[in-house]
């Protein structure tokens, strides 16, 4: 699994070939302005750490970062590692796994006319990775959730907004 990064925008300028997440690309370039994923998946994010909005990318070329909606550079990325099994997620309508709650273990495109909840503001991915998206249908901002306890959307940068579809990440890339 790799993925290359170009300080340019058509793959110009110096590169940067990752195999594993990387917090912070200042080191290596000094601006990540295209990428080419060679195998596997990736997220990539626009603030350093993990933060700030997030892009599923398979294998493929992204010559320019706006080309997949992004408004600033690549600063930031994670590998999502290939997941063989289950997926099991549990979406709490309040923080801290309160209040009304369900079991999604399939793609859901809109999950507060399904489960007719408010919001889903906590969660705890039990199994495989998943995307959450801001829109049903899979539209609008996402954000990765790998296996583990999310008390909090407001802890992983995302206050205000609500989660409103969620996908598997069943791709082999």
């Amino acid at each position: 699994m790799n993925i290359i990064f170009y300080e340019d925008r058509n793959f110009q300028g110096r590169s940067y070939e990752c195999m594993s997440d990387c917090s912070d690309m200042s080191s290596y370039l000094s601006r990540c302005n295209s990428c080419r994923v060679e195998n596997g998946c990736f997220m990539v994010y626009d603030r350093p750490n993990y933060m700030g909005n997030q892009y599923f990318l398979r294998r493929g070329e992204y010559s320019d970062y706006m080309s997949f909606g992004m408004s600033d550079s690549i600063r930031s990325c994670r590998l999502i590692p290939q997941h063989r099994g289950s997926y099991r997620i549990r979406i709490y309508e309040r923080e801290n796994f309160q209040g009304p709650n369900h079991e999604l273990m399939d793609d859901c495109d809109n999950i507060m006319d399904r489960y007719s909840l408010s919001d889903c503001q906590s969660c705890n991915v039990i199994d495989g990775h998943w995307l959450m998206y801001e829109q049903p249908h899979y539209r609008g901002r996402m954000v990765y959730l790998r296996p583990g306890e999310y008390r909090s959307m407001r802890d992983i940068g995302y206050s205000g907004m609500r989660l409103s579809s969620a996908r598997r990440i069943m791709d082999s890339c």
